[in-house]
């Protein structure tokens, strides 16, 4: 587990008003990371010592929730069809670049595994044990929930930095911004919350 979330773990729930736990970060058009181009992340962890967060609106190509059910050993090959369909449902999503390979659950706070799952603000939480998913399989689990290959980290201060090169801008979350369907959509919606139109940003970024 990343560093700051074990940190986060640690500190519990403890009121750090200067920290963007909970918000979601937007990328300005002018991002030259290619890697998070219009991309919506949801912060999991921000620390002193960093930061951890997963990318909601990036759908993983070619796999489905099914298909790593079955990579994991969760359930067996054929048995997809046997799947609740709150299951077949749920979205995988591209994370971030770091660790793509592992999987990071973000899901509601109707569904918590002790010593496992991460409460994170306004009935988020995450969770990065087989447990959730073998209890999605069996039709139990949260409510909510969408399935992350990967996250987004920054080392001590550089998340700081960037917001200050104006490379993010960060909006409240919301449940529907985090866990909703039309991921294509997640970009514009996120700056429509704090009142930005992005063909406005777009023409006026560069000039004062």
């Amino acid at each position: 587990m990343p560093q700051v979330l074990q940190s986060k773990r640690l500190a519990g729930r403890q009121e750090r008003s200067s920290f963007l736990d909970g918000q979601v970060l937007v990328a300005m058009p002018t991002m030259e990371d290619d890697r998070f181009a219009r991309t919506v992340i949801y912060v999991c962890a921000h620390s002193s010592e960093g930061a951890m967060g997963i990318v909601v609106n990036k759908p993983a190509p070619h796999i489905s929730f099914p298909d790593l059910l079955v990579q994991l050993d969760v359930i067996a090959a054929g048995e997809e069809i046997r799947l609740p369909d709150r299951a077949g449902a749920i979205q995988v999503l591209r994370g971030g670049p770091v660790e793509s390979g592992r999987g990071f659950v973000l899901h509601s706070a109707d569904f918590m595994i002790e010593d496992s799952t991460l409460p994170i603000d306004d009935g988020i939480c995450l969770t990065a044990t087989l447990d959730i998913l073998k209890a999605i399989a069996k039709g139990g689990g949260p409510e909510s929930a969408l399935l992350a290959l990967g996250y987004a980290g920054w080392a001590p201060g550089q998340l700081e930095t960037e917001i200050q090169a104006n490379g993010w801008l960060n909006v409240p979350a919301d449940r529907t911004l985090v866990f909703g369907e039309d991921t294509d959509a997640k970009y514009e919606r996120a700056l429509a919350k704090i009142g930005i139109d992005l063909g406005k940003l777009s023409t006026e970024v560069g000039h004062s």
